[in-house]
């Protein structure tokens, strides 16, 4: 059954599968994350290893980069099947209240319209009120109507829509 689990070096050949997938699907743009991915870390096993560590230290303020805020990525998997990834941003910048938000999510093209991205998002929602957020900010492209069913369906409030973005506030409780 799938759930989160935090970024392991062992699910390396899942995650690096599911890179491939993203880089090569026609349906989406490839998602930020998949840029992210130090390059080095796409070849070497060691350099996989200091990219996870990377992402988990970005959970505190003093891993985190410039132009970042601190963000807990959590693995969606199967076993040790990689399907997804999702993040949530401790605290939102002018630019992230705009473009961005407070949890994003991506599903492998393989792994879609399974239901995971709802479950996905059902599941980190007491995670985000952990971390103190009462709601959050979860946005979606104006045309991805996926997307925007999986927000509404886990109790999504619109709250506008800009020239880019449906933005939605989602209760954490």
């Amino acid at each position: 059954m799938p759930g989160f689990i935090d970024p392991a070096a062992e699910l390396r050949t899942s995650f690096l599968s599911a890179v491939a997938e993203f880089r090569t699907g026609r349906d989406y743009p490839v998602p930020w994350f998949v840029d992210d991915v130090d390059r080095q870390a796409l070849e070497d096993s060691r350099a996989f290893e200091a990219y996870v560590a990377r992402v988990l230290g970005e959970r505190t303020q003093a891993g985190v980069r410039s132009g970042f805020v601190p963000m807990t990525t959590l693995w969606w998997v199967d076993g040790e099947h990689f399907l997804g990834r999702l993040a949530i941003r401790h605290r939102l910048t002018p630019a992230l209240m705009e473009i961005g938000g407070h949890i994003g999510y991506d599903v492998r093209p393989s792994a879609r319209r399974r239901g995971h991205a709802t479950a996905m998002l059902a599941a980190a929602l007491p995670i985000a009120r952990s971390l103190g957020l009462s709601r959050a900010l979860v946005m979606c492209d104006r045309t991805n109507t996926a997307s925007r069913r999986v927000i509404e369906a886990n109790g999504g409030e619109l709250l506008d829509i800009t020239a880019r973005k449906r933005r939605y506030w989602v209760p954490t409780t």
